[in-house]
């Protein structure tokens, strides 16, 4: 149990960055399909987000293979959590676009 708890921080920082780098690819996809500068935007967001991921994953998981580990499990959980957020709403979103085409 006592394990449990000493990697309980490096799944909540894995989420934290999984929240960041799938919502903020989220972000970059919105904003980058309507651009001119469209190659710019989807190419600077990736560096970016690369960047903040590669150094929070260095610091959570630097000191232990198990944190790492424990780390990347909070990631994926957020992707999972980000897909399914960001799916509902883009059916939410077609469906108040049909709605406001049929008045």
């Amino acid at each position: 149990m006592n394990d449990i708890l000493r990697l309980l921080p490096a799944v909540l920082a894995g989420m934290l960055l999984g929240v960041i780098f799938f919502g903020g690819l989220w972000l970059t996809v919105n904003k980058g399909l309507g651009s001119k500068r469209a190659t710019l935007i989807f190419f600077g967001s990736l560096i970016l987000r690369i960047a903040i991921i590669l150094t929070g994953f260095y610091f959570v998981g630097g000191d232990s293979w198990q944190k790492l580990i424990s780390c990347l499990v909070g990631f994926l959980i957020a992707r999972i959590v980000i897909t399914n957020i960001t799916k509902k709403l883009t059916q939410t979103k077609l469906f108040i676009k049909e709605v406001s085409h049929e008045n």
